[in-house]
């Protein structure tokens, strides 16, 4: 195994007994969130994959090592300081020894590294409203690494027809988890339809299985996020004109920052909740 790669003694315990592990991304621990939300949100989505038999890979930046799986140590290290690290950073966060808190390009690439399958996060990036030429590395590594992202769609900041244009001119799948309309961050319509709908854990699992074997790479798993969250919708959408002309890495820290300020904070526990 590559020497830059250190995975967990659980999560390595994990796949060679077969039990399915699901790694998790950590830059809404570094950037997402503020204290306590962020470790909140961290530790809720390791908890919920371990009720359910399986064993979470959280991945980050430590020590000049991209690690796979984490202690309750090292993700209180990444929530109290890090840096952003997509797939470009990894090199140089590693050479330097920087804590990096991983986007789910990085931990897919790193899921791909430690023969993960299966990634969770809240949405996937994609192309930014207003600003095409801004595509997020997500899209790029989805068609590199043999990974399903389950995820509520995309970022409810994004321009939502152009992602699932380019996710489509990419060869990716969308699946639409007993949905037939990509989901929007919070809210389970966004008027684009998904490449196929699966109904069931049974049926998802024959179709992940049937496009890895024709060779196909990255796989978005889209499930709808509770009803209870729709309320959330035109929150985000007051956000996203307030922050209209941003672009770049800051984009998505901004917004939530900004919802949070439009709710009284409301917002910051409603992201919580969806992505445990």
């Amino acid at each position: 195994m590559n020497e830059r790669l250190l995975v967990s003694p659980e999560v390595a315990d994990a796949l060679t007994q077969g039990i399915p592990v699901v790694a998790l991304e950590t830059s809404i621990l570094g950037q997402g969130l503020p204290p306590p939300h962020n470790l909140k949100a961290a530790r809720g989505c390791e908890a919920a994959i371990r009720e359910e038999g399986g064993a979470p890979a959280t991945v980050a930046v430590l020590d000049g090592r991209l690690r796979v799986g984490l202690s309750d140590a090292e993700l209180e290290r990444i929530a109290a300081g890090s840096v952003k690290v997509s797939t470009r950073d990894l090199g140089p966060a590693m050479a330097r020894g920087s804590a990096g808190a991983a986007t789910v390009a990085a931990t897919m690439r790193a899921a791909a590294m430690a023969g993960i399958r299966f990634l969770a996060t809240g949405g996937i990036g994609g192309i930014h409203r207003g600003h095409p030429e801004d595509q997020s590395a997500d899209l790029v590594e989805l068609a590199r690494s043999p990974v399903a992202v389950f995820c509520a769609g995309a970022k409810i900041i994004l321009d939502l027809r152009l992602t699932v244009e380019r996710l489509e001119s990419l060869g990716i799948p969308v699946l639409g988890y007993g949905c037939d309309e990509f989901p929007a961050f919070y809210s389970r319509h966004s008027g684009c339809p998904v490449s196929a709908r699966v109904d069931g854990s049974a049926e998802a699992a024959r179709t992940l299985g049937a496009a890895w074997d024709t060779g196909v790479r990255g796989i978005v798993v889209a499930i709808p996020p509770p009803a209870e969250l729709e309320g959330a919708e035109e929150m985000a959408r007051r956000a996203v004109a307030d922050e209209r002309d941003l672009a770049g890495a800051d984009v998505t820290p901004r917004l939530l920052a900004r919802m949070a300020e439009l709710s009284g904070g409301r917002s910051l526990d409603l992201n919580v909740d969806l992505v445990v």
